[in-house]
């Protein structure tokens, strides 16, 4: 079943795999067994010739049952996701790098910090679509959104947030794998959402440096 979903790059991403393995299998358990109940009763009940219809007006023993059952399920996927959660929304690892990103229809505006190392001030470096990050290191977005709601969604680091206007958001991720991977936008945002679609550049540290060195972002040596 790993085959159905993309390549998973992130520190945090196994964690992330095994809940929705399990919310998966608990599903297509539920799944099952109301098609079973469905074909049984159908089968059960139906039409002949000489019987009359009766009207039962419920069973409060089911109802209780299909409610607590229910309830006990969630209980449990929210205790054991607990440690998951708190990971991928506590704070970022120390030495992080931060960047901005801010989606606005339809693509997406990404800041990086010029060589005074803070973001929001002049020597900013400012690129559209494509977010260079180095691998083995975690890295903190911060995300805004300029008009309408996006989500910021990296499916391969497991991570998706949405952008909302009037709000900043950080988020953060460590990858552990190089490569170029997709960058969309997940919520449908205007008539152009579809071609919304960015890229995320994960280099060697020594790639980085020297890109950042290119670029003049981050201070040097970074």
């Amino acid at each position: 079943m790993s085959r159905w979903l993309p390549e998973n790059i992130s520190t945090y991403g196994q964690d992330v795999d095994s809940i929705f393995y399990l919310i998966y299998y608990i599903t297509s358990v539920a799944l099952i067994l109301v098609l079973g109940a469905m074909v049984y009763l159908l089968v059960k009940y139906r039409h002949r010739e000489g019987r009359k219809a009766v009207y039962y007006h419920g069973n409060t023993t089911l109802e209780i049952i299909w409610t607590i059952i229910p309830a006990l399920v969630f209980l449990m996927l929210g205790v054991v996701s607990q440690r998951s959660w708190a990971t991928v929304r506590g704070p970022a690892p120390e030495g992080s790098l931060e960047v901005r990103v801010v989606g606005k229809q339809f693509n997406w505006e990404i800041f990086y910090p010029g060589p005074d190392g803070a973001l929001g001030t002049a020597d900013d470096v400012r690129m559209e679509n494509n977010l260079h990050v180095p691998v083995h290191r975690p890295v903190v977005v911060t995300l805004a959104s300029e008009d309408v709601i996006h989500s910021f969604f990296l499916p391969n680091a497991r991570l998706k947030q949405d952008t909302l206007p009037g709000r900043e958001i950080r988020v953060w991720f460590e990858l552990t794998k190089t490569g170029e991977f997709d960058l969309p936008c997940a919520e449908l945002c205007g008539f152009g959402h579809g071609n919304m679609l960015g890229r995320l550049f994960v280099h060697e540290q020594g790639d980085f440096s020297k890109w950042a060195s290119d670029k003049r972002a981050f201070p040097a040596g970074v």
